[in-house]
């Protein structure tokens, strides 16, 4: 769904400039990386444009939030330095802040809530070793957000924001100015993944100046449509409920700055089921050797969602590579689920010897597997029930399994994804 909106003009004097982004890019010369722009010749295939991935996996701390975490530390004066900084993040933004600390000198403190991935909190650790210390708090970043804004007030120490900040967002719109250059003209469409909205807010800046006819598609998780609610509803406004699958870009508010900034420029914003980035983080590794985060794969995912022009020019922001590789059985759960090739069946089996071989051989297609059978056994009852999942070798044939199954003798129950049931039962 696509989703526009008006900017309050009290915002505005917050904003942020095009010299702002450009000032940024010389402060970040030598400490932020030029990444990779790379032909995609899968998505090109697919979309029939022509599609660029810029490798912002590629940066010393695996995500571009080294860009606004650095332009905003190396701002600040000597007192503000010998005060330390905090800062909450769901782990890439904390990498940066943890990067800035140790190249400045800054001591820090990074909150982090506890659904952020190991592999995250290891690399904050490692990069910020004897810089900064880190703080696990709530469930999710808006509560380690509260907890860092409260440890600013109570120490005196600078807070930096993940996203809300003039200096974080010219700090990203680097990537744009970036892009550009390195294409040697403007795109015709930027995509870019969207949590609190600071790269967007920093790329249709730039753009808006330097770049006027790129058009810049914004993409978040259908489990955190954040900036699609706040652009619906005209202001902010807070997730009452909030997936924090694609734990880069699952922000329960978007910032203030950020909205407004967006809502000026009106990009399309679009949200992209969590299973799609599950397939697509995948692809992206079979076939491209890119192993991205969730929020990493967000913009290659929602490409397949918009109209492309034959032969335009697409740069996909491969925004982050922080992934931990105990995800993996859930993110291939997630994908074929979403995909339509994984099902999973109450099934009420005979208590009899055979019955099992009986299902197999009526019911199954030539290329479908059973992935899982718990079966429990009741002595004293004709019928026992088994959870059964089954991967088909064909999504379009599961009309063929349904009519085998409701032919059978055997009461079949089909346990819908998005039930209480599948996430009790089965999900990862």
């Amino acid at each position: 769904m696509v989703h526009n909106g008006s900017v309050p003009r009290t915002a505005l004097a917050r904003s942020v400039t095009a010299a702002d982004i450009d000032a940024a890019a010389v402060r970040l010369d030598g400490v932020a990386v030029c990444t990779p722009l790379e032909r995609n010749d899968r998505l090109s295939r697919e979309t029939g444009a022509e599609v660029w991935f810029k490798r912002e996996d590629l940066q010393p701390v695996r995500s571009y939030k080294i860009r606004g975490a650095y332009n905003l530390v190396a701002q600040l004066d000597d007192a503000a330095r010998a005060a330390g900084v905090v800062t909450a993040s769901a782990g890439n933004h904390g990498q940066g802040v943890a990067f800035a600390c140790a190249r400045l000198g800054v001591r820090g403190r990074v909150f982090v809530p506890s659904t952020t991935p190991r592999q995250k909190r290891m690399r904050m650790r490692v990069i910020g070793a004897g810089w900064i210390e880190l703080v696990v708090t709530g469930d999710t970043y808006d509560d380690s957000a509260a907890a860092a804004a409260d440890e600013a007030a109570r120490t005196g120490a600078v807070l930096v924001p993940a996203f809300d900040d003039p200096r974080t967002v010219a700090g990203q719109g680097t990537v744009a100015a970036q892009v550009v250059d390195q294409l040697g003209a403007a795109p015709d469409v930027l995509a870019l993944p969207v949590g609190g909205g600071g790269m967007l807010a920093g790329c249709l800046t730039w753009l808006a100046e330097r770049a006027p006819d790129t058009r810049v598609v914004g993409f978040e998780p259908a489990g955190a449509p954040t900036l699609s609610r706040a652009l619906e509803a005209g202001h902010p406004v807070e997730l009452a409920v909030l997936d924090g699958f694609v734990d880069g870009a699952a922000v329960r508010r978007a910032g203030d700055l950020t909205y407004a900034v967006v809502a000026q420029h009106a990009p399309p914003v679009l949200t992209v089921p969590e299973g799609r980035v599950c397939a697509q983080m995948l692809a992206m590794y079979q076939s491209d050797g890119i192993i991205a985060e969730p929020a990493g794969a967000l913009a290659p995912a929602g490409l397949g969602l918009v109209e492309l022009a034959p032969g335009s020019t697409v740069v996909a922001v491969v925004s982050g590579g922080n992934n931990d590789v105990s995800r993996y059985a859930e993110i291939l759960e997630r994908a074929l689920v979403y995909e339509g090739r994984k099902h999973y069946f109450l099934v009420d089996f005979p208590q009899e010897p055979g019955a099992l071989r009986r299902f197999l051989d009526s019911v199954l297609g030539p290329d479908d597997d059973i992935t899982l059978f718990e079966y429990v056994k009741r002595s004293n009852r004709e019928t026992g029930p088994a959870l059964v999942g089954v991967e088909l070798g064909d999504p379009a044939t599961l009309p063929d399994l349904l009519a085998r199954m409701a032919a059978s003798p055997m009461r079949v129950e089909a346990i819908d994804p998005g039930s209480t049931a599948y996430r009790f039962l089965v999900a990862p």
